[in-house]
Protein backbone atom coordinates (compact mmCIF):
# COMPACT_ATOMS: atom_id res chain seq x y z
CA UNK A 1 0.00 0.00 0.00
CA UNK A 2 1.59 3.66 -0.90
CA UNK A 3 3.97 2.64 -3.30
CA UNK A 4 2.14 5.36 -5.80
CA UNK A 5 1.31 7.81 -3.12
CA UNK A 6 5.45 7.85 -2.46
CA UNK A 7 6.34 8.58 -5.93
CA UNK A 8 3.36 11.10 -6.30
CA UNK A 9 5.12 12.77 -3.35
CA UNK A 10 8.33 13.68 -5.39
CA UNK A 11 6.27 15.60 -7.88
CA UNK A 12 4.60 17.75 -5.26
CA UNK A 13 7.66 18.33 -3.46
CA UNK A 14 9.63 19.11 -6.24
CA UNK A 15 9.98 22.15 -8.85
CA UNK A 16 11.23 21.31 -12.34
CA UNK A 17 10.74 22.29 -15.52
CA UNK A 18 8.18 24.98 -15.86
CA UNK A 19 5.07 24.70 -18.61
CA UNK A 20 2.27 27.42 -19.28
CA UNK A 21 0.38 28.66 -16.17
CA UNK A 22 -3.25 27.35 -16.84
CA UNK A 23 -4.50 27.11 -13.19
CA UNK A 24 -4.17 23.76 -12.26
CA UNK A 25 -0.32 23.62 -13.29
CA UNK A 26 0.36 26.26 -11.44
CA UNK A 27 -1.58 24.60 -8.34
CA UNK A 28 0.73 21.93 -8.03
CA UNK A 29 3.49 23.37 -8.98
CA UNK A 30 3.37 26.47 -6.67
CA UNK A 31 2.29 24.12 -3.50
CA UNK A 32 5.47 22.10 -4.46
CA UNK A 33 7.86 24.98 -4.49
CA UNK A 34 6.45 26.29 -1.21
CA UNK A 35 6.53 23.37 0.65
CA UNK A 36 10.09 22.30 -0.84
CA UNK A 37 11.50 25.07 -0.03
CA UNK A 38 10.46 24.86 3.68
CA UNK A 39 11.60 21.02 4.17
CA UNK A 40 15.34 22.29 2.45
CA UNK A 41 15.78 25.49 5.17
CA UNK A 42 14.16 23.83 8.06
CA UNK A 43 15.74 19.62 7.26
CA UNK A 44 17.38 19.35 11.00
CA UNK A 45 14.60 20.90 12.71
CA UNK A 46 12.12 18.94 10.97
CA UNK A 47 14.10 15.78 11.07
CA UNK A 48 14.24 16.58 14.75
CA UNK A 49 10.42 16.63 15.46
CA UNK A 50 8.17 15.63 12.96
CA UNK A 51 5.39 17.39 13.98
CA UNK A 52 6.32 20.26 11.82
CA UNK A 53 6.33 18.79 8.97
CA UNK A 54 3.35 17.53 9.46
CA UNK A 55 1.66 21.40 10.34
CA UNK A 56 3.13 22.11 7.06
CA UNK A 57 1.36 19.49 5.12
CA UNK A 58 -1.85 19.85 6.77
CA UNK A 59 -1.67 23.48 6.16
CA UNK A 60 -0.19 23.53 2.52
CA UNK A 61 -0.83 20.27 0.73
CA UNK A 62 -4.65 18.82 2.56
CA UNK A 63 -6.49 21.59 1.64
CA UNK A 64 -5.50 20.52 -2.51
CA UNK A 65 -7.03 16.62 -1.95
CA UNK A 66 -10.62 15.35 -2.16
CA UNK A 67 -10.12 12.61 0.30
CA UNK A 68 -13.87 11.95 0.65
CA UNK A 69 -14.31 11.56 -3.32
CA UNK A 70 -10.79 9.69 -3.10
CA UNK A 71 -12.18 7.78 -0.23
CA UNK A 72 -15.44 6.96 -2.32
CA UNK A 73 -13.44 6.01 -5.23
CA UNK A 74 -11.08 3.44 -3.04
CA UNK A 75 -14.08 2.14 -1.60
CA UNK A 76 -16.05 1.30 -4.76
CA UNK A 77 -19.64 -0.68 -4.93
CA UNK A 78 -19.01 -0.50 -0.66
CA UNK A 79 -19.82 3.10 -1.21
CA UNK A 80 -22.94 3.00 -1.23
CA UNK A 81 -23.54 0.93 2.00
CA UNK A 82 -21.61 3.33 3.86
CA UNK A 83 -23.78 5.34 6.68
CA UNK A 84 -22.50 9.20 6.66
CA UNK A 85 -20.63 8.80 10.01
CA UNK A 86 -18.96 5.29 8.39
CA UNK A 87 -17.88 7.73 5.10
CA UNK A 88 -16.61 10.23 7.31
CA UNK A 89 -14.52 7.90 9.16
CA UNK A 90 -13.04 6.26 6.51
CA UNK A 91 -12.50 9.69 4.92
CA UNK A 92 -10.70 11.02 7.79
CA UNK A 93 -8.64 7.65 8.64
CA UNK A 94 -7.83 7.40 4.65
CA UNK A 95 -6.30 11.16 5.06
CA UNK A 96 -4.21 10.46 7.78
CA UNK A 97 -2.83 7.62 6.02
CA UNK A 98 -1.75 9.41 3.14
CA UNK A 99 -0.61 12.80 4.65
CA UNK A 100 1.74 10.54 7.30
CA UNK A 101 3.45 8.83 4.12
CA UNK A 102 3.45 11.76 2.31
CA UNK A 103 5.12 14.14 5.51
CA UNK A 104 7.66 10.84 6.26
CA UNK A 105 8.79 10.04 3.00
CA UNK A 106 9.37 14.53 2.13
CA UNK A 107 12.02 14.44 4.84
CA UNK A 108 13.78 11.81 2.47
CA UNK A 109 13.42 13.48 -0.82
CA UNK A 110 16.75 13.62 -2.83
CA UNK A 111 16.31 16.29 -5.96
CA UNK A 112 14.62 14.51 -8.62
CA UNK A 113 14.29 16.39 -11.65
CA UNK A 114 10.41 17.15 -12.33
CA UNK A 115 9.12 17.43 -15.82
CA UNK A 116 5.62 19.30 -16.70
CA UNK A 117 4.11 17.98 -19.62
CA UNK A 118 2.60 20.41 -22.41
CA UNK A 119 -1.20 21.13 -20.45
CA UNK A 120 -3.79 19.64 -22.78
CA UNK A 121 -6.85 20.91 -20.60
CA UNK A 122 -9.61 23.54 -22.44
CA UNK A 123 -10.66 26.84 -20.16
CA UNK A 124 -13.82 25.07 -20.15
CA UNK A 125 -12.72 21.86 -18.59
CA UNK A 126 -14.44 20.83 -15.16
CA UNK A 127 -12.05 17.60 -15.22
CA UNK A 128 -8.11 17.99 -16.09
CA UNK A 129 -4.88 16.20 -16.06
CA UNK A 130 -1.84 17.63 -15.50
CA UNK A 131 0.69 15.55 -17.25
CA UNK A 132 4.64 15.24 -15.51
CA UNK A 133 7.37 12.82 -15.20
CA UNK A 134 9.87 12.40 -12.97
CA UNK A 135 13.64 11.92 -13.92
CA UNK A 136 15.55 10.55 -11.26
CA UNK A 137 19.78 9.50 -12.31
CA UNK A 138 19.69 7.28 -15.41
CA UNK A 139 16.65 5.73 -14.50
CA UNK A 140 13.89 6.17 -17.25
CA UNK A 141 11.14 8.46 -16.39
CA UNK A 142 8.13 7.71 -14.36
CA UNK A 143 4.88 9.13 -15.35
CA UNK A 144 2.95 10.93 -12.48
CA UNK A 145 -0.31 12.29 -13.77
CA UNK A 146 -2.68 14.58 -11.58
CA UNK A 147 -6.71 14.42 -12.08
CA UNK A 148 -8.24 17.31 -10.98
CA UNK A 149 -12.12 18.76 -10.84
CA UNK A 150 -13.00 22.20 -10.68
CA UNK A 151 -15.46 23.47 -7.94
CA UNK A 152 -18.33 25.56 -8.77
CA UNK A 153 -16.58 28.49 -6.88
CA UNK A 154 -13.38 27.96 -9.68
CA UNK A 155 -11.11 25.92 -6.94
CA UNK A 156 -9.53 23.05 -8.15
CA UNK A 157 -9.06 19.72 -5.91
CA UNK A 158 -7.34 16.45 -6.96
CA UNK A 159 -8.98 13.50 -6.75
CA UNK A 160 -6.92 11.13 -7.60
CA UNK A 161 -2.43 10.50 -8.97
CA UNK A 162 -1.86 7.87 -11.19
CA UNK A 163 1.60 7.03 -11.20
CA UNK A 164 3.04 4.82 -14.02
CA UNK A 165 -0.23 3.63 -15.13
CA UNK A 166 -1.60 3.20 -11.76
CA UNK A 167 -4.56 4.89 -10.24
CA UNK A 168 -3.46 5.26 -6.20
CA UNK A 169 -7.56 5.24 -5.41
CA UNK A 170 -7.44 2.09 -7.42
CA UNK A 171 -4.48 0.72 -6.05
CA UNK A 172 -6.34 1.07 -2.20
CA UNK A 173 -9.40 -0.38 -3.94
CA UNK A 174 -8.36 -4.26 -3.83
CA UNK A 175 -7.03 -3.58 -0.19
CA UNK A 176 -10.08 -2.06 1.13
CA UNK A 177 -12.44 -4.87 -0.59
CA UNK A 178 -10.70 -7.20 1.26
CA UNK A 179 -10.80 -6.03 4.29
CA UNK A 180 -14.87 -4.84 3.75
CA UNK A 181 -15.23 -8.67 3.39
CA UNK A 182 -13.44 -9.44 6.32
CA UNK A 183 -15.57 -7.66 8.85
CA UNK A 184 -17.52 -5.19 7.09
CA UNK A 185 -16.69 -1.76 6.83
CA UNK A 186 -16.51 -1.11 10.33
CA UNK A 187 -13.37 -3.89 9.95
CA UNK A 188 -11.95 -1.37 7.26
CA UNK A 189 -12.19 1.70 9.42
CA UNK A 190 -10.76 -0.61 12.52
CA UNK A 191 -7.71 -1.37 10.11
CA UNK A 192 -7.18 1.98 9.05
CA UNK A 193 -7.12 3.42 12.53
CA UNK A 194 -4.49 0.45 14.12
CA UNK A 195 -2.30 1.34 10.76
CA UNK A 196 -2.77 5.38 11.65
CA UNK A 197 -2.39 4.43 15.23
CA UNK A 198 1.19 2.46 14.69
CA UNK A 199 2.38 5.34 12.52
CA UNK A 200 1.63 7.95 15.10
CA UNK A 201 4.09 5.45 17.43
CA UNK A 202 6.69 5.58 15.23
Amino acid sequence: MGKGFILCVLLLAGGGVQAADPQPVELIRSTADYVLEQVRARKAELEKDSSGIYALVYKKVLPHFDFRLMSRGALGKYWRRATEEQKEQLAHEFQELLVRTYATTLLNYSDQKIEYLPYRGKPEDKRVTVFTRVHDGGAPPVPINYRLYRQDNGDWKIYDVVVDGVSLVSNYRGNFAAEVKKGGIDGLINTLKAHNQKLRGG
